[in-house]
């Protein structure tokens, strides 16, 4: 386990990511048939267990049938992407969610095509808004996803490519082909020259945020945010409508990162992106990723307090652990990536040099995002059920 202590304090993050579009993107999501804020456990075995106050565990393993946040980002970006192009052609007509998905513009849409890469759930998201929409939709992912994943993108009649290497060579096989067919990138990752989109995605992702401003009304505010790093999308999202919301109260902000592919923690200890080749394939899949998002990688710089890496050497018992329930914790769901949080607090429990580092003692009251359920189910059973 490493970490990085930034140097950072809550600034803004308007001139990066324009927090009206958290709200944009809220009052059009709570619209959405299957709509209902995910629930925010409050784990009192698990929190004794780690030897903290309390753990809020923000589960999302039932969001849209998907089974995973990202439902939140993808599909919204889908939506929103059909709604410029559409309002070019017919401008100062109000184009609805609920008139793309009821079909009312499918012959002007027969031959608009989005495409994504993907570890899975983003393209499944991204998958399910195409065919809410009636749109043809092509999903690339690479040798490290299961089958099963392809298969889940496939049932919303999604067309999957699979490419060699890691998920950073899908990225770049899928900006290639877009280019040369005309689709519509939907990523959940930005890059120079391709930003637009994945603020949209981003906006998305901040529902949870005020679905937690909300169940946390009448409670303390947590002392600590540990987060899943990945490219940096969805920590970046969060840490800006975190301030947002809580300014200078914020909770600490922890963004945690498997050790063999911790491109955000990197990047911290130099200051600028660093690339990192991914030589082995963490079991978070969802987080295996070797290249920063551009516009989460410029909020954390200077928002983030720490970056934390860990070994997947506690990830299958967390995730046992959550299946299972500790004490009067109810039993839930939470997949590989899921976890890392729940992982970083077992990591850490009898390192007390770290946990002072990172300001963790038996007051702390530490919020996870539980970001996943079951999503690749076989994988899932095979380690709850201890094959």
């Amino acid at each position: 386990m490493h970490h990085f202590k930034n140097n950072a304090h809550y600034q803004e993050t308007d001139n990066i990511l324009d927090s009206a579009l958290f709200d944009e993107a809220y009052e059009h999501i709570k619209e959405w048939d299957g709509y209902e804020p995910s629930p925010l456990h409050d784990l009192k075995g698990l929190a004794a267990e780690m030897g903290v106050g309390q753990i809020l565990y923000k589960d999302e393993s039932t969001r849209f049938g998907l089974k995973s946040f990202k439902s939140l980002g993808g599909a919204y970006a889908v939506v929103h992407v059909l709604q410029e192009h559409l309002s070019a052609k017919y401008p100062g007509v109000e184009i609805t969610d609920q008139d793309l998905k009821d079909g009312k513009y499918t012959n002007d849409l027969k031959n608009f095509i989005v495409a994504t890469a993907t570890d899975g759930n983003h393209g499944r998201s991204v998958a399910w808004g195409a065919y809410e929409c009636g749109i043809k939709c092509k999903i690339y992912m690479h040798s490290g996803v299961s089958q099963s994943r392809g298969v889940a993108v496939e049932l919303l009649g999604a067309e999957v490519t699979w490419v060699d290497g890691n998920y950073d060579d899908s990225l770049l096989q899928v900006k290639r082909d877009a280019i040369e067919n005309e689709w519509h990138i939907i990523s959940d990752t930005s890059y120079d020259g391709y930003t637009y989109v994945p603020k949209y995605v981003m906006a998305g992702y901040t529902v949870m945020t005020k679905e937690i401003s909300e169940q946390l009304k009448e409670e303390e505010l947590p002392t600590h945010i540990l987060i899943q790093g990945g490219v940096g999308g969805l920590a970046g999202a969060i840490c800006a409508h975190a301030g947002k919301i809580w300014g200078e109260h914020r909770p600490r902000f922890v963004v945690v990162e498997p050790e063999t592919a911790d491109c955000l923690y990197q990047s911290a200890k130099i200051g600028r992106p660093k690339m990192v080749h991914i030589e082995q394939e963490t079991l978070m899949g969802g987080l295996s990723c070797g290249e920063v998002s551009i516009i989460g990688w410029n909020i954390l710089k200077n928002n983030a307090n720490d970056f934390v890496t860990i070994s997947d050497n506690n990830v299958k018992p967390a995730m046992c652990i959550m299946a299972m329930g500790i004490g009067v914790d109810d039993g839930i769901e939470a997949g590989e990536s899921a976890v890392a949080g729940v992982a970083a607090l077992m990591e850490l429990k009898d390192k007390e040099k770290l946990r002072s580092a990172l300001g963790i003692d038996s007051q702390s009251r530490i919020l996870l995002f539980g970001t996943e359920g079951a999503t690749d189910p076989e994988l899932y059973n095979e380690i709850v059920s201890g094959g």
